[in-house]
């Protein structure tokens, strides 16, 4: 009996990966450090050269393939000699000018024996939350596809401070794939995927095959487990699984290291955590706002308003504030929240100041232009620019 219910169990897993990765035409792929280095820290062109025959097999597939690749600091250290990884920050990043080209050249050498190139982007986040730079960073990814090119994405590590200090690429890899419309983001680490308790080595434990939702309990799995090359680890990447499932995108954590990992996983194969997308796709505008924008403020509303806002899809007005924090301007993202819960539920695109909201928090739309001397909207957000999260 119990070995009926466990295939079953199997049957299922493999219809849903079958159902939601047979509708990919775009994909995502993150490579993370260790997945490109040896056990000494060096760049593995070898592991390069595996990765980049993968590659090819799905673009010869017909599938657009978009890399977000890690290693330019490890292979800057690695040039250098070092004995370890700088903490420096002018170190870091001299390592990273040193290590993108070599990173890049390895990919590079792989991909033109196949007759394809690798086309190099360097992003920070100024790029996404710009919205002009954002749609050039997506023109140019889109033209790139349609030649034989494959793009590799890093960050600008030798310009950016903030991204070196606290970011990583798992959560690049969740803006390309939101820039992108991607249809699955696949973040492949030293890892088999989500595990049900910490991974110990020598020791089997048990990895989730599908996550419907990244619910509370499923964060408690982010076991801290960073590595001394990376700077990501599983709490991030279920943040970026996050930003990706609530634009309405698949994702799959697996091990990199696993031979053929991505045909396998394309053949729908129970390889790695596959995370189940929200039903309904983001329209682009939509994921601008809800998922790339850091928010500048936060704006606290009542239970009338999160009603209002929730189950009938209106408006934020004014009588519906309690609160504000922060400094934002007309145009600039916010955070909504539920001031009894003290949850944030919404992002939104501000039609006024926080010194304007300041002033007429709380009160009737008729009541806006004779406490500010004007009223260029009824609406503090209009539900046009709200994105419920």
């Amino acid at each position: 009996m119990l070995l009926r219910i466990r295939e079953i169990h199997f049957i299922i897993i493999m219809n849903i990966r079958e159902e939601i990765l047979s509708n990919v035409s775009k994909i995502v792929i993150k490579i993370g450090t260790r997945v490109l280095t040896n056990e000494d820290g060096f760049l593995d062109k070898n592991q390069i050269m595996e990765l980049s025959k993968q590659v090819i097999k799905l673009r010869s597939r017909g599938f657009s393939v978009v890399l977000v690749s890690s290693g330019s600091i490890g292979a800057g250290i690695s040039a250098l000699g070092c004995k370890k990884r700088p903490t420096i920050l002018p170190e870091l990043q001299a390592a990273a000018a040193i290590g993108q080209g070599k990173l890049i050249e390895a990919y590079n050498e792989c991909f033109k024996k196949h007759g394809y190139h690798a086309a190099q982007l360097l992003l920070t986040r100024q790029d996404f939350e710009d919205r002009q730079r954002y749609l050039n960073a997506c023109n140019t990814l889109h033209s790139l596809l349609r030649f034989k090119a494959i793009p590799i994405i890093n960050e600008n590590d030798t310009i950016s401070v903030e991204e070196i200090t606290f970011g990583d690429n798992d959560i690049l890899s969740a803006l390309v794939t939101n820039l992108l419309r991607a249809d699955l983001l696949v973040l492949l680490s030293s890892v088999d995927g989500l595990h049900t308790t910490p991974p110990v080595s020598g020791r089997s434990c048990s990895v989730l095959s599908v996550v419907d939702s990244i619910s509370d309990d499923i964060k408690k799995l982010a076991f801290k487990l960073k590595t001394k090359e990376g700077t990501g680890g599983m709490e991030s990447k279920l943040e970026a699984a996050s930003i990706a499932t609530g634009s309405g995108e698949a994702v799959i954590i697996a091990n990199g290291r696993q031979p053929d990992v991505l045909s396998k996983i394309m053949n729908y194969e129970n390889v790695g955590t596959l995370f189940v997308p929200n039903k309904k796709k983001v329209a682009s505008r939509k994921r601008w706002i809800g998922f790339i924008v850091r928010p500048k403020g936060r704006i606290y509303i009542d239970e009338g308003a999160l009603s209002a806002l929730q189950k009938r899809g209106k408006s934020l007005l004014p009588s519906g504030v309690v609160k504000i924090d922060g400094k934002f301007n007309k145009g600039d993202v916010v955070s909504i929240v539920d001031v009894n819960e003290d949850k944030e539920i919404a992002r939104g695109l501000m039609n006024y100041s926080d010194d304007e909201v300041r002033k007429i928090k709380g009160l009737r739309t008729s009541s806006i232009k004779k406490m500010l001397g004007y009223k260029p909207y009824d609406e503090i957000i209009h539900r046009d620019n709200i994105v419920l999260l």
